[in-house]
């Protein structure tokens, strides 16, 4: 016969404690995909508009890269803020895949912004060919980037390092499309550029294999270029001293 005990042997707590632990994780993941699809959309407004440098002329630029600063990376940057403060109540390494990336599409759009001259400030106005580091990145975003000391919402180097990557690629394609618009002196540029990126990678001890495969395929890009110069010096279009630096 048996003895008579408890009827609850299982403490309800664990499974109310469960419960709301998993109507948590519900909540905060239903808010991530909030913001990241709202970002998504501003990033999208980017990408659209600077597919059309691939037809607008260098010297026609500045109208378009106002365009882009102000109904796409400013909305990118709003989204972002909201993200970090909305993040800055939870792990961040816990979440931060929902996110990383956006944030490197984000961070392509401002450094391929950067490049062609626009996210001029007053005290330094745009420039062809400036390339921001992540430091100009984290102020133009009011986040910050790198950090070590504490597990917060930031830009990280990997994120930083992917974006350049599509950087080089997208600007690997406006160099053969500036030979069409008659911008040989912008290929030259590009070229230059590309070449100087890829020998500073090589300089960098990578142990993410995503980060690593990337580095490496914009010798890729570095090729597309060459071939489009190396064409160039053959009709003679470029002098030979720029062809070979």
């Amino acid at each position: 016969m048996a003895t008579d005990g408890p009827s609850n042997i299982i403490d309800p707590s664990i499974f109310e404690y469960l419960k709301a632990h998993g109507e948590e994780e519900l909540s905060v993941g239903d808010k991530l995909h909030q913001i990241t699809a709202s970002l998504n959309r501003h990033i999208s407004t980017s990408q659209g508009l600077l597919s059309r440098i691939h037809s607008t002329p260098s010297s026609k630029l500045l109208p378009l890269l106002k365009q882009v600063e102000d109904n796409g990376i400013k909305p990118e940057i709003e989204t972002v803020g909201e993200l970090a403060q909305f993040t800055s109540n939870y792990p961040y390494y816990k979440y931060n895949g929902r996110w990383t990336r956006s944030i490197q599409n984000v961070v392509n759009t401002i450094l391929l912004t950067g490049w062609l001259g626009g996210l001029g400030t007053e005290s330094r106005p745009g420039e062809l060919g400036r390339l921001f580091t992540i430091e100009e990145v984290g102020q133009i975003l009011n986040v910050p980037v790198n950090l070590k000391d504490r597990d917060a919402f930031h830009v990280t180097i990997e994120e930083y390092i992917l974006a350049l990557t599509d950087l080089t690629e997208e600007l690997s394609r406006l160099a053969m499309n500036s030979v069409t618009m008659g911008d040989i002196d912008l290929t030259i540029r590009i070229s230059g550029f590309i070449k100087d990126m890829f020998a500073g990678f090589q300089l960098l001890n990578l142990k993410n294999d995503i980060v690593r495969k990337r580095v490496d395929a914009v010798k890729y890009h570095v090729k597309k270029v060459e071939d489009v110069i190396y064409d160039l010096s053959l009709r003679n279009l470029i002098p030979k001293q720029e062809a070979s630096s």
